[in-house]
C-alpha cells in the first residue's frame, strides 16, 4: 500500500504528521508513506517550499521519501493546472513510472479537495480512496464548489483540529463524509518540535531584555480582494493601537509572506508616535512557534485561524479588529471566509472596545455557535443543505435581531427567510418567471 500526502504550507504537514502520529493512517509497516509538497505561492520560484523551511527535519522522518509537485507538473503551476478529463489515465502512468509506484494501491491524503492542487490530484488516482484534511476554520464551513460523484463518493472522511471544541464542520457534509478531529495533543507535540527549529531563530532576533508581550497577525486580505491595500494597512494600525491600548509596550508583528515591505514601514513609524517598541518578524516561522517561544499575553487579529490555535493550543488571550468591515464587505455571500470570519466575530472581544487579556473560554462555546455556523452555512449553500432549512427559519425567528450582522437582507429575501423583504405583487408580476407562467396558463386556457 502506498499512501501519498499532498501538503502546500508547513501547517498543513504538521496536521497530517499529527495525524500520523495519533494512528490515524493505520500502522507503518507493509505501507510506504510519500510526502508531495506543493508551492502555490503566485511566484514559486521566490518562495520557501515547506520541505526547505527551518524544522521540516522534525517532520521527515514520518515519510519515507518526499516529491516536489511542482517540479514533476513543471511549468505548470499547482494552483491552476489540472489534466483533461482523457488525459487523466497517461498522467497518473506518468506519476507511477516517475516515482517508482508500479501497480500498488494507493490511497491520497490532499487539502482542499474544491481546489488544484488536490483536485487534480484526485482526477488522477481516479480509483484512490481519498482522505481530505483540513487545518482551518473554514473546516466549519460548506463545500464552496460542487464535487463531481466519482469523487465525492471516494472521500473516507475529513480530518480537522478541533479548535472549537464540540463544533461540527459542515465541510462535504452534504456528501455523506463523517469528520474525525486530529487529537490537539499530537498537534501541540508536532508544533513544539518545528518550534524548537525556530525558537533559535526568534531568539536571535527579539530583544532579550524586552520580549513583546503582544502579537499582531497579518494575513494579505487585500490579496484575496476583500479589502484594498490602505484598507488593509490600516487594519495592522488599529491592532497595534489596540495593543497600546491595553498596555502594551513590545510589539511583534507577523505579516503575511506575501505583503509588501510598505506595511512594515507604516506601522513602525506610527509605533515610534505611539511609545511602542517593534519588532517585524519577517523570517517563515510559523505563528503557533511564535506563540510556544513568547508565551504573549495577548494575540491580535483580524480572522486568522491562528487567532483560535493561540487560544485552543496554549491558553493565549486573543481579540479581533476588522471584522465588523470585513463582514460588510465580503462577497459573494458564498465566500468560503465567511464562517470563519464570523467565528471569529462571534467568539472573540473587540481589542478596541472591550476588556482583553483573559484566556478564551471554550468550554460551551459550541453551544452557541452551532446554531449561528449552521444558519449562516445555510444561506451560503441552501441548495445543498436542503435539511437544515426548517431548523434555520426557526432560529432566525427567534435569534436575528441578535446576530443580523451576519445575514444579508437580500439573500435572506431570495430564500424566503425571517429577515427578509415581504414580496411585493409588483415585483412578481415583474419576474421574467412569472410572466413566463402566466403566458402558459392563459395559453391552455384559451378555447380550441
Amino acid at each position: 500500500m502506498i499512501q501519498m500526502f499532498f501538503s502546500a504550507t508547513q501547517y498543513a504537514a504538521a496536521t497530517v504528521t499529527a495525524a500520523i502520529r495519533a494512528g490515524q493512517f493505520g500502522p507503518r509497516e507493509g505501507v510506504r508513506r510519500i510526502l508531495v509538497v506543493s508551492n502555490v505561492a503566485a511566484v514559486p520560484e521566490v518562495s520557501t517550499p515547506l520541505d526547505r523551511m527551518p524544522g521540516f527535519e522534525k517532520l521527515r522522518p514520518e515519510f519515507d521519501e518526499v516529491r516536489s509537485w511542482n517540479e514533476f507538473i513543471s511549468p505548470h503551476h499547482p494552483a491552476g493546472w489540472a489534466p483533461r478529463a482523457q488525459d487523466a489515465a497517461l498522467w497518473e502512468k506518468a506519476v507511477r513510472l516517475a516515482w517508482d509506484l508500479g501497480d500498488e494501491p494507493v490511497e491520497i491524503a490532499c487539502e482542499s479537495i474544491q481546489a488544484n492542487p488536490s483536485r487534480a490530484v484526485a482526477d488522477i488516482f481516479a480509483d484512490s480512496p481519498l482522505h481530505v484534511y483540513a487545518d482551518g476554520l473554514m473546516t466549519y464551513g460548506p463545500t464552496r464548489n460542487r464535487v463531481p460523484h466519482g469523487m465525492s463518493s471516494r472521500i473516507e472522511r475529513v480530518l480537522h483540529l478541533d479548535l472549537v471544541p464540540g463544533l461540527r464542520p459542515l465541510l462535504l457534509s452534504e456528501y455523506g463524509v463523517q469528520p474525525e478531529a486530529v487529537p490537539g495533543e499530537a498537534m501541540v507535540e508536532v508544533l513544539a518540535q518545528l518550534g524548537e527549529s525556530g525558537a533559535g531563530l526568534l531568539a536571535g532576533l527579539l530583544p532579550a531584555d524586552h520580549p513583546p508581550t503582544a502579537v499582531l497577525l497579518g494575513q494579505y486580505l487585500s490579496a484575496i480582494d476583500l479589502i484594498s491595500q490602505d484598507e488593509e494597512q490600516g487594519l495592522h494600525l488599529r491592532m497595534l493601537r489596540a495593543a497600546a491600548r491595553a498596555g502594551h509596550r513590545d510589539v511583534l508583528f507577523k505579516p503575511h509572506p506575501s505583503a509588501p515591505s510598505v506595511y512594515n514601514e507604516t506601522l513602525e513609524a506610527a509605533a515610534g508616535d505611539l511609545g511602542v517598541r517593534l519588532t517585524v518578524l519577517n523570517e517563515p516561522v510559523l505563528a503557533e512557534t511564535v506563540f510556544a517561544f513568547l508565551r504573549p499575553k495577548l494575540v491580535i487579529g483580524c480572522f486568522s485561524t491562528a487567532l483560535m490555535t493561540a487560544a485552543a493550543f496554549y491558553g493565549i488571550p486573543v481579540a479581533r479588529v476588522g471584522t465588523d468591515l470585513l463582514l460588510e464587505r465580503i462577497t459573494p455571500y458564498e465566500n468560503s471566509n465567511r464562517v470563519p470570519l464570523t467565528l471569529i466575530d462571534a467568539a472573540l472581544p473587540h481589542a478596541e472596545r472591550d476588556e482583553v487579556g483573559t484566556p478564551l473560554e471554550l468550554k460551551g462555546m459550541a453551544e452557541e455557535l452551532t446554531p449561528l455556523v449552521r444558519a449562516v452555512g445555510y444561506c451560503m449553500q441552501s441548495r445543498k443543505h436542503h435539511a437544515l432549512r426548517e431548523e434555520t427559519a426557526l432560529w432566525l425567528a427567534a435569534h436575528l435581531a441578535e446576530y443580523q450582522r451576519y445575514f444579508k437582507r437580500r439573500r435572506l429575501t431570495s430564500l424566503r427567510l425571517p429577515g427578509g423583504a415581504p414580496v411585493r405583487a409588483e415585483a412578481l408580476r415583474r419576474n421574467p418567471a412569472v410572466r413566463r407562467a402566466v403566458r402558459r396558463l392563459r395559453s391552455a386556457a384559451r378555447p380550441a
